[in-house]
């Protein structure tokens, strides 16, 4: 407490207070100038001291005035202002005291304000100190008095309970700040928490997929986040505490109508179509009721359909891969039996031609359902450590051995690059070998016609297929990643795809990119610690 007192010493909280004391002691010394000229004829004057008294009452006006002209100033500092003013304003009312004839002129009484005052205001602070100084002048006052104008000892039993009352408030002050304080502490604290729990949740509500508005009962928006602003298209003109109605029309009157068609009474949901998007609301009452306002989250309806459609077309993977298992057995055996009647060298040559037709499409279905078997296990990867420049040596020696292309129409640059990767080593060979195989394929297969090369980026590495044939059409460019697009008779349509999925699922990135002559693909790594 005396830290947190003395922390805080020197706000206004403090000064304030200090400062109506100021105020009560320049109204006090009006008060005693006016009953020095008002009750001069009374019999209370018999035994008053008049000049001491005036002098007095002056002098005390004076002190008023000079403690409100301190407290402006705020020097001295508050703990040595408070302790100095109450100080003096104890010795001023005992010497009034005496210039009124002692205790029996009731002036007193002023010290048990003068200490109440100053323990409230100190919070407790020498409360105890303030009323042992009051009771030892009011001792010593009475003692005086009855020394020199031989008043009876019975005098001394008021002085001696105004002096145990002057304990008794000084206690009372204390315990009353103490608890006053602690309760101010846990009011202080239970902001705190409350502002740091509205914190919590306007980031929670900024970080939503979902748009979220408040609304009071009369429609006017207290809360919303960015999803809001974005989904409703309304970032340009919005703000808090406005009419709904100003800052989304189509809602506020989708929200009216609600309402006054006695549905407002419990959670719904509505469909609100805008010109760029369809949104599903979910309203929610504050409270009890919409009465207190109405919480209203917003979600797009095209992605809800998506997310739907995503998951249609999951299940639809997993129906195909079924199918394309099934479909390999008696494939299989349509093969095995072209197989032998091609060996069979008694048919003639349009039968031959007949059989070749059925070899060839029977290969093209094998490697079709080979590729719905490898899309359907896109998601089951071994990543693994790859010395990345080492593998595409060993690939490139591999891919044109087995694909039958001279040495030198294949070049490789790694630009003595060694990078170590993350990636799965049979997703990654297959995704080269599908870009390369197309690559040479479409080229002009002569010296350097495909080249495969490794770049450094400041976060990220950068495979590079480049070919010089005549490029992808522009009319085909938009499509070129979707399934089963082909321009080609004899293709399946899914090596882009299924390169683009093998790349997602580790990580990676695959484009393609414009260049003079020729087409290219880039593939994308970032770059790990230990790369």
């Amino acid at each position: 407490m005396n830290q947190q007192y003395a922390a805080g010493i020197n706000g206004p909280d403090f000064w304030r207070p200090l400062a109506l004391f100021g105020v009560y002691r320049v109204l006090l010394g009006i008060i005693f100038l006016a009953s020095y000229f008002l009750l001069q004829d009374t019999p209370i004057w018999l035994n008053y001291n008049p000049t001491l008294y005036l002098s007095l009452s002056l002098a005390y006006l004076g002190f008023g005035g000079l403690a409100v002209c301190l407290n402006i100033l705020r020097r001295p500092s508050f703990g040595h202002q408070l302790s100095l003013l109450t100080l003096v304003d104890i010795g001023f009312i005992i010497l009034l005291m005496y210039a009124s004839g002692g205790i029996k002129s009731g002036l007193g009484l002023l010290l048990i304000i003068t200490i109440a005052a100053a323990s409230l205001i100190s919070q407790g602070r020498l409360a105890l100190f303030y009323a042992a100084i009051a009771s030892i002048g009011l001792l010593l006052e009475q003692s005086y008095q009855m020394l020199l104008w031989n008043e009876s000892f019975g005098d001394y039993s008021h002085a001696a309970m105004l002096s145990i009352s002057c304990f008794a408030t000084a206690w009372l002050a204390h315990s009353f700040s103490k608890r006053a304080s602690l309760h101010a502490q846990l009011a202080s604290q239970r902001g705190i928490d409350l502002e740091n729990l509205a914190q919590v949740n306007q980031l929670i509500t900024q970080e939503m997929d979902d748009g979220v508005l408040v609304v009071d009962h009369a429609l006017i928006l207290r809360h919303r986040n960015r999803q809001a602003d974005f989904l409703l298209g309304t970032e340009a003109n919005a703000r808090n505490n406005q009419p709904l109605k100003e800052y989304a029309p189509e809602l506020a009157e989708l929200l009216q109508h609600w309402q006054q068609h006695g549905k407002g009474k419990q959670q719904g949901l509505i469909k609100l179509s805008l010109i760029k998007r369809d949104l599903r609301l979910k309203l929610m009452p504050v409270g009890g009721s919409y009465a207190q306002g109405t919480v209203v989250f917003i979600e797009d309806w095209s992605q809800l359909q998506t997310q739907a459609q995503q998951l249609k077309l999951a299940a639809l993977g997993r129906l195909t891969a079924n199918i394309a298992h099934e479909i390999r057995n008696p494939l299989s055996a349509i093969s095995h039996a072209t197989q032998l009647l091609q060996e069979d060298e008694s048919h003639d040559p349009a039968s031959q031609r007949m059989l070749q037709i059925i070899s060839d499409n029977v290969q093209r279905m094998e490697q079709m359902i080979k590729d719905v078997l490898e899309l359907n296990r896109r998601d089951r990867t071994k990543q693994q450590e790859i010395r990345l420049a080492d593998f595409l040596r060993e690939f490139h020696d591999q891919f044109y051995q087995v694909e039958k292309i001279p040495p030198q129409g294949f070049v490789l640059d790694t630009e003595d690059l060694e990078p170590t990767i993350t990636f799965d080593h049979r997703h990654l060979h297959q995704v080269l070998w599908n870009l390369c195989r197309n690559g040479w394929r479409h080229s002009r297969q002569r010296d350097g016609s495909l080249t495969l090369s490794l770049r450094s980026e400041p976060q990220q590495w950068l495979i590079e297929i480049r070919d010089d044939g005549n490029g992808i059409p522009e009319s085909a460019l938009a499509h070129l990643f979707e399934p089963f697009f082909t321009t080609e008779s004899t293709g399946t349509g899914l090596g882009l795809y299924i390169a683009r999925e093998l790349c997602e699922a580790n990580g990676a990135t695959i484009e393609h990119v414009a260049v003079a002559q020729g087409c290219a693909f880039v593939i994308h790594l970032e770059k790990t610690e230990s790369a």
